[in-house]
């Protein structure tokens, strides 16, 4: 694809996944970024009057617009990144717009760096580092810009900071060319620079004048010490608005002369329309016109509802799907790809796995996790316009410069025809890493030329359409000896999240999938004999990234395991853990959970609690689950969390990520699950794939740790600990080992 042709297929795929996160910026900075007008792309849009230091502050006579380029799906991130430019630019919370980000390569996402290596987090080595150094400079020369893979922080902790700097420090040199006092005498406060005898200049005033100097490019950021609002409890940018239901989302927007689309396509997923009768719907009230489009048919009403009803009464004949029709026969392709044929790779192998297999005691266990949806509330939406000159798309996504080529390539145009403009979105977990939306939206807009089209899916087609998680068959073996796991076998059959969303965005792989690797070689605890090993299955539906991708069904595969191996073993689970951890930091993430559990050993009297550790992203977390089992079934009373992200810049949001991903992953390891009939799925809505009700929600305790060297991401890493810690605690108290998601097939909960 035109924008990522650059980036050479080994450096992208460079061991594990696109969609991850990981160091601090490096080579590249704001300053270089501001030092050439080509690599700014605020440049071209500028006023009169008006300053565009670097990539990310625009000044005008009339307002300051800080521009956050990572996606808000509902994260946080669109506080979080123009706050880290207030903190330097000494401008307080209302005293600035904010605008997302357009497609650039000025905006490449540092923060893969870490994933793309073939070293595990863990591992800082020289060489490790090395090999992050080579992926960022690959990184820096295709411009990949995604957000995803909890990378927001790492990505922009250090260039934003700076580019705060570099507006600040002009700004100044600015007011000092004006006013004849020297900079050293100036300082900055509430968006004005201030002179000795207390006169302040406002920014915006000084935006012509810092237009015609060139920026202060060895500006530094401040220590975290004299920090006003980063690292303090701090209230969202955006959680008044969305309280009060101002703001607008992508759902919300309106446009004048625009006409409303929805759409049915082929549950099959990626398989044609044979024939359809809209003779009914043509009728309905407010539908103006049925389109044909390459997997279905759309229609055009005056309102959503309208179109909505009326798509929902077009019949149509489907061509079958080109994976099995049936759930068991899903199930069964996995039970077969336990072979050579389906190899994926063998990630990790420490000692002699075979004879430790044979050392002392064996165990063996079959774990399952399914297809699940991604189910955002917002569902699917955007507005498309195409005119002679191109055409340009309103929708939320993760991946600007993909939509750019994935609403041209369907019709016809060049990626730079497509304008792009990103907006707020309402959840998304992987969900808007996909196109299903884009690219029916372009071909709905280019047969309606000249007209603003709204398109919105219903509840049911977002169901329907979702590219879902992986489905998972782990079957590990293990050995226990004299009171110590002497061996750990791992091995997963499951589909390709990532090569499967790498494909759809134009970049084929015949790479093994790193994130089939995600909490299956990651591993640190001291097992003499290891070896992880992954086969991707092929033929069953489409899969892609889902909030914490590989992680959230082999975390709960490896950390369940390890959980029956030390039962095996006679030990402590969370004595067992702490002492079988190789890494200080990581150590010392359990060993907090610990304390804050007050964890003593079995509780007895049908309570139990569980523990588990995954590292997921470069963020170590461990959570302690406890549960009581009662005559309806198994209440959750509580989870601990802890987690080490080097450096917590948003407290309060951090506690909210962690919370809502523990909330994420119980309820989906409780309730959730995809099955297909007639090659479509069948849960369709909320009612048939639940997350966790309030009334099942535990009290969740939060501890973030600083300890780790490097900054790291919290949006994802809580997910996969919940479901086997869950788990675990389930057994601590019933004595019942479940061993596949969701878990009410096999339990009731209250």
């Amino acid at each position: 694809m035109g924008h990522i042709q650059s980036l050479s297929r080994r450096a992208f795929l460079f061991g594990s996944a696109a969609v991850a996160g990981g160091i601090a910026f490096g080579s590249y900075g704001p300053a270089e970024a501001a030092a050439s007008a080509g690599d700014n792309p605020l440049l071209a849009g500028l006023g009169p009057n008006s300053v565009a230091f670097n990539p990310w502050v625009e000044i005008s006579p009339d307002k300051i617009t800080l521009i956050a380029q990572h996606a808000d799906i509902g994260q946080g991130v669109g506080s979080v990144q123009p706050i880290m430019i207030a903190e330097e630019m000494d401008l307080d919370p209302g005293q600035f717009e904010i605008r997302f980000a357009g497609p650039s390569p000025a905006y490449f996402n540092t923060g893969f760096a870490d994933e793309f290596a073939p070293f595990v987090a863990a591992d800082q080595s020289p060489a490790a580092e090395e090999a992050r150094a080579a992926v960022l400079e690959s990184l820096r020369k295709s411009g990949l810009q995604m957000t995803g893979g909890s990378s927001t922080i790492p990505d922009t902790y250090e260039k934003l900071r700076v580019a705060g700097a570099v507006a600040r420090e002009t700004l100044k040199a600015a007011a000092a060319k004006r006013s004849g006092v020297a900079v050293a005498d100036l300082r900055t406060q509430s968006g004005h620079v201030i002179l000795p005898d207390g006169k302040k200049i406002a920014y915006v005033a000084l935006a012509a004048d810092a237009a015609k100097i060139p920026p202060v490019l060895d500006a530094k950021p401040r220590d975290p010490s004299q920090w006003r609002m980063l690292g303090k409890p701090m209230t969202r940018l955006d959680v008044r608005a969305k309280v009060m239901g101002e703001l607008k989302f992508g759902i919300d927007m309106k446009m004048d002369g625009m006409l409303y689309a929805s759409v049915k396509l082929n549950p099959n997923k990626g398989q044609p329309l044979k024939s359809y009768d809209a003779s009914k719907a043509r009728v309905m009230p407010g539908v103006k016109k049925i389109l044909e489009i390459k997997n279905g048919v759309a229609v055009i009403a005056t309102n959503s509802w309208y179109a909505i009803k009326a798509a929902d009464a077009v019949t149509c004949e489907w061509a079958p799907s080109a994976y099995p029709a049936e759930q068991a026969d899903h199930w069964k392709v996995l039970e077969s790809s336990f072979t050579p044929e389906f190899l994926g790779k063998e990630w990790r192998k420490i000692g002699d796995v075979e004879a430790g297999l044979k050392t002392g005691t064996r165990l063996e266990a079959e774990y399952r996790a399914p297809y699940v949806a991604h189910q955002p509330l917002e569902p699917l939406n955007g507005i498309g316009l195409v005119t002679d000159k191109g055409m340009e798309i309103w929708v939320g996504h993760q991946s600007p410069q993909f939509v750019q080529d994935v609403a041209a390539t369907a019709i016809g145009l060049k990626p730079e025809q497509v304008t792009f403009h990103n907006q707020w979105t309402g959840g998304s977990f992987g969900h808007r890493l996909e196109y299903e939306n884009v690219r029916v939206l372009a071909e709905i807009a280019n047969q309606m030329r000249g007209t603003p089209i709204k398109l919105v899916f219903s509840r049911e087609e977002d169901f329907l359409q979702d590219i879902p998680r992986q489905i998972a068959i782990a079957r590990h073996r293990g050995s226990v000896d004299k009171g110590k796991i002497v061996a750990a076998d791992l091995q997963l059959a499951s589909t390709a999240p990532l090569k499967g969303l790498l494909e759809r965005s134009g970049i084929p792989s015949k790479d093994p999938d790193g994130q089939l690797a995600a909490g299956l070689w990651n591993v640190y605890y001291d097992i003499p004999n290891f070896r992880g090993t992954s086969y991707e299955a092929q033929g069953l539906s489409p899969c892609t990234t889902w909030r914490s991708v590989g992680a959230s069904t082999s975390g709960f595969f490896t950390e369940s395991f390890i959980d029956e191996l030390i039962h095996a073993a006679g030990l402590d689970p969370m004595k067992a853990r702490i002492e079988m951890c190789t890494v200080p930091t990581y150590r010392k993430v359990l060993e907090t959970v610990a304390e804050m559990s007050d964890w003593k050993g079995p509780l007895g009297n049908g309570r139990g609690r569980g523990v588990a550790f995954v590292e997921a992203f470069g963020t170590p977390t461990a959570e302690v689950v406890e549960v009581t089992k009662t005559d309806r079934g198994i209440r959750i009373d509580k989870v601990w969390v802890a987690v080490d992200v080097g450096k917590v810049v948003d407290p309060v949001n951090f506690e909210n990520q962690v919370q809502g991903g523990v909330v994420w992953g119980l309820g989906h390891a409780i309730n959730c699950e995809l099955t297909y009939a007639k090659g479509a799925v069948q849960q369709t809505n909320y009612n048939h794939h639940e997350a966790m009700r309030i009334y099942q929600c535990p009290v969740i305790e939060v501890r973030g740790l600083e300890n780790d060297p490097k900054v790291r991401g919290v949006g994802e890493p809580p997910v996969p600990p919940a479901a086997p810690a869950l788990a675990n605690a389930i057994f601590a108290a019933t004595g019942q080992r479940i061993r596949e998601m969701p878990f009410n097939k096999f339990i009731d909960f209250v």
